[in-house]
């Protein structure tokens, strides 16, 4: 089925999706300016297509994770899935109780472009309940890739139930992957074009970005 940019459906909870109005959390207009300032993408690039998609997916799924604090470019982060709710901390596994080392999905590290990438955990092909999560958004990336749009009509923004954070380094990337694909000769490439180069296992899309 056909995905647009409107269309409501369980890839909602998958991705980040459009632009929303209004200043979030109360930042005032230099702190905002500077927040966007300081989140610009450098050092943008041509890529292949798998690594342009690796990437995106990778983003999303970090972006669409609760956190409270600002990224800094080139420092760990890590990924964890507990009860299906994504999280993302500064505090590594070996630091948590088991029951969220079991949750752990991959150490994840903000990139100068803007893009994340991220180690999977080792066992991560052996966690049923994370690998089912990881599939589920697998399958809410291949759903928004099904249109005849090209990429940077579906790339991600924000949305309002969204943190501040969030919604800054959504933006950033859009800016990111448009600059890429602008780049690589890649722009007028339609969602199904580029769904072409999935990977079938989620976990693979993943590993890409290490």
């Amino acid at each position: 089925m056909t995905q647009d940019r409107h269309t409501n459906s369980d890839a909602d909870n998958a991705i980040i999706l459009r632009k929303s109005d209004g200043n979030p959390e109360g930042k005032g207009r230099n702190g905002l300016l500077q927040d966007w300032y300081e989140s610009t993408p450098r050092g943008v690039v041509a890529k292949p297509p798998r690594q342009v998609l690796a990437e995106l997916f990778t983003s999303m799924l970090v972006l669409s994770a609760s956190f409270k604090f600002r990224p800094a470019v080139g420092a760990p982060h890590f990924l964890y899935c507990i009860d299906d709710a994504w999280s993302l901390s500064l505090i590594a596994p070996e630091e948590w109780s088991q029951e969220r080392r079991s949750g752990f999905v991959g150490r994840c590290v903000l990139q100068h472009d803007m893009t994340w990438t991220m180690t999977p955990a080792e066992g991560l092909a052996d966690n049923l309940p994370v690998r089912n999560a990881l599939g589920q958004f697998y399958d809410g990336f291949a759903e928004l890739l099904d249109t005849d749009l090209t990429l940077e009509d579906i790339l991600p923004f924000c949305v309002s139930t969204l943190g501040y954070y969030q919604r800054l380094y959504a933006s950033a990337l859009s800016r990111s992957v448009r600059g890429t694909v602008t780049l690589g000769n890649q722009a007028l490439n339609s969602g199904r074009e580029w769904s072409g180069v999935l990977p079938k296992r989620e976990s693979l899309l993943l590993a890409l970005t290490a």
